[in-house]
């Protein structure tokens, strides 16, 4: 398994791609703030060429700009934006009228609008839809097994807006929907999902992109960001996108060490998943 190449900034590869598909928790805010050097580098680089957000937010992408701009990523580190939520939709309304039991928080109820869809507790709905816990600040997976146990003896699929496991909010890793959908696939039950590292996510980035280019888009010329290794990692290995592995991000702990990058740990990292990563850096910056 080849090594990724340990580069110093995105001005490294600026010649070698033509679109950049971001990935944006852990790589340009934590969820308490931005991080003006990664924000800064892809504002660089949308000087010239195009870049997409690429995020596993369970909500439409035009309900989390808000949340960017208070954040403080400028409107010109990207030019496209596309969620899971965008692409979990499409499965949703495959679904509706339902009736689904709504499992998340209500800031997610924008991933619900028009959709037609009626809602039901657990032992009255026809399929489950995720976003993440009720209460991400102190519930995990655990807190759903009962339920989940009677759901998944009742055949009810799962959709699953937010396939992350885990993120980073300011210091600390919070559990999202990919957690509670990974104990329902284990105790028997069907998941569906569309954002990373599934097809569907991306093939909306890329209809994003050949549009921002006014192009069919090359995929040797894609280069994917991000920090996570079973969403960004895997996904871009999957549809056979070059990625630059982001070391500070969920997996930091493992990978930097008090002189910074520790590329042995990243290479062992990956090899452990079985994944590869074209590049790694410790901080996206230019």
């Amino acid at each position: 398994m080849t090594a990724p190449q340990i580069v110093s900034g995105l001005s490294d590869l600026a010649d070698r791609y033509d679109v950049i598909l971001s990935d944006v928790w852990g790589v340009i805010h934590n969820g308490r703030e931005s991080f003006p050097a990664a924000c800064g580098a892809l504002a660089t680089w949308g000087e010239t060429k195009p870049v997409v957000l690429i995020s596993n937010s369970p909500r439409p992408s035009h309900s989390v700009i808000p949340q960017l701009d208070e954040l403080g990523v400028q409107r010109a580190a990207w030019q496209a934006f596309v969620t899971s939520g965008d692409a979990t939709r499409v499965l949703l309304g495959e679904l509706a009228p339902g009736p689904a039991w709504r499992v998340g928080p209500d800031r997610d109820a924008p991933l619900y609008e028009g959709l037609g869809l009626d809602y039901a507790d657990y032992d009255k709905a026809a399929f489950i839809s995720v976003t993440g816990p009720y209460d991400d600040e102190v519930e995990g997976p655990g807190d759903y097994q009962e339920r989940f146990e009677a759901c998944a003896k009742r055949g009810l699929v799962m959709t699953c807006a937010n396939p992350d496991i885990v993120v980073q909010r300011g210091d600390r890793l919070i559990y999202c929907g990919g957690a509670l959908a990974q104990l329902y696939a284990q105790l028997g039950g069907k998941v569906l999902m569309a954002g990373k590292p599934y097809a569907p996510i991306y093939d909306l980035c890329l209809v994003e992109a050949q549009r921002l280019l006014g192009r069919p888009v090359d995929r040797s010329r894609v280069l994917c960001i991000g920090d996570g290794l079973p969403t960004d990692v895997k996904g871009a290995n999957d549809q056979g996108l070059d990625v630059l592995f982001v070391a500070s991000g969920i997996h930091g702990a493992e990978t930097i060490g008090a002189d910074g990058l520790n590329a042995k740990a990243v290479e062992d990292l990956l090899a452990a998943d079985g994944l590869t990563a074209t590049y790694a850096i410790a901080d996206l910056v230019w």
